[in-house]
């Protein structure tokens, strides 16, 4: 008897080691499932950063792309606004008026070439703003002063002070102009 007593302790010894070993490989399972999960997200993770990085990559090579374009664009932009000041300066004395024949002979052919000045810039992309007789544009324009004359509408550029460029499709200069604005109170007192 003492023996299927002996027998029956190392049974259950044998079932508990066995049960202590099956829980532990299903805890062991369970750990692995784990780290697996884990290491599928970091991977999911990373795959995500390197897509992010690479759209990143992409998008600043085109950036860079487009940057490059548009200084080989506007490459002469800053040229032609600093001569375009001496320009219309020499622009104003070849169209003064004068009864002198000799004097008339000369600004004739300086004024050739204030013309052709103008043709080249104007074939590199300058263009003269039109602005007279125009509603007013705070893009294109910049008003330095009001004038009230109810006989012409409101908000129209009655005089061109100075003449504004764009270069381009860029602003180069505004035109400086005077506006039209009145309305039917002005010099009551309401």
């Amino acid at each position: 008897m003492e023996d299927k007593k002996e027998d029956l302790i190392e049974h259950e010894e044998e079932l508990l080691i066995e049960d202590d070993t099956h829980a532990h490989k299903k805890e062991r399972k369970n750990k692995h499932k784990e780290q697996i999960e884990q290491l599928e997200a970091e991977i999911k993770n990373y795959k995500d950063k390197l897509l992010r990085n690479a759209a990143e990559l992409e998008n600043f090579k085109k950036r860079m792309n487009q940057e490059r374009i548009n200084d080989r664009k506007y490459a002469s932009k800053n040229l032609i606004a600093d001569i375009l000041n001496p320009l219309e300066q020499l622009n104003m004395a070849v169209n003064m008026k004068t009864d002198n024949d000799v004097l008339k002979n000369y600004l004739i052919g300086f004024k050739m070439i204030n013309d052709q000045f103008y043709s080249i810039f104007e074939q590199d992309g300058l263009k003269e703003i039109d602005a007279l007789n125009k509603p007013f544009d705070p893009k294109l324009h910049h008003a330095i002063e009001k004038i009230s004359n109810p006989d012409q509408p409101n908000g129209i550029n009655l005089e061109v002070v100075l003449k504004g460029y764009t270069y381009k499709e860029q602003i180069l200069r505004p035109a400086m102009v005077k506006v039209n604005e009145w309305s039917e109170e002005n010099g009551k007192d309401k």
